[in-house]
């Protein structure tokens, strides 16, 4: 039981800090160029052969992005197998892109996801009235048992430049003006909330399944 009662306080701190943050999301048009949605390149956690894609429009220096996190993260638990997560990148902070380059380098690693849960949670400890430190994050991410200095050198291939740029242009092209931006399966999430998403994602699987995933 305080387990459970903890894991309700937390969800409810998420809750409110998102609430204070949240705005309506920018107006689509109804035929998106869903080819800007996701590129190659484009990271994704769950299940490749998933039928239900939520594509994130992510600033890594987003007090939304963060607040929201575990959420995603948690339907992705409850539909496992069933739903995945695509990321792109939104670089509006100052410094984001450099705090990019340190994923995309974890990545080569294999170790994204480590370093993406670990840089969300330190978020507070390493964006500073909203500018992302690379030396901070750098010491946040120490634990996780990166090669620093192949991060390091990794950081500053000339490919990250290009992918930064692609999926700020594509952010462009689909209006995205602020973050974190949801499409689930490539319709766009009207208005930005815990329940909206929910409720997107529970109709995306039932379109694609039939039923509702079950929790595991």
């Amino acid at each position: 039981m305080p387990a459970m009662r903890g894991r309700s306080v937390l969800w409810s701190l998420f809750a409110a800090v998102l609430a204070t943050l949240v705005q309506p999301a920018a107006s689509q048009a109804p035929g998106i160029d869903t080819s800007a949605l996701v590129r190659f390149h484009s990271p994704s956690l769950g299940d490749a052969g998933a039928k239900v894609q939520i594509v994130e429009f992510f600033d890594p220096a987003c007090e939304g992005c963060r607040a929201i996190y575990p959420f995603v993260k948690q339907l992705l638990e409850e539909h496992r197998g069933r739903v995945r997560l695509t990321i792109r990148y939104v670089t509006f902070h100052k410094g984001a892109d450099q705090i990019v380059k340190l994923l995309e380098a974890a990545r080569r690693q294999g170790k994204f996801v480590e370093t993406l849960d670990v840089l969300v949670e330190t978020q507070p400890q390493w964006a500073i009235k909203h500018v992302a430190r690379l030396d901070l994050a750098l010491r946040a991410v120490q634990p996780i048992g990166l090669q620093m200095d192949k991060l390091k050198a990794d950081m500053a291939a000339p490919e990250l430049d290009a992918l930064i740029k692609q999926d700020m242009q594509d952010a462009g092209t689909l209006k995205i003006s602020r973050t974190p931006e949801f499409f689930v399966n490539g319709k766009p999430l009207a208005k930005l909330g815990l329940d909206e998403l929910r409720s997107l994602v529970l109709q995306a699987v039932r379109e694609s399944y039939g039923v509702p995933a079950t929790k595991k």
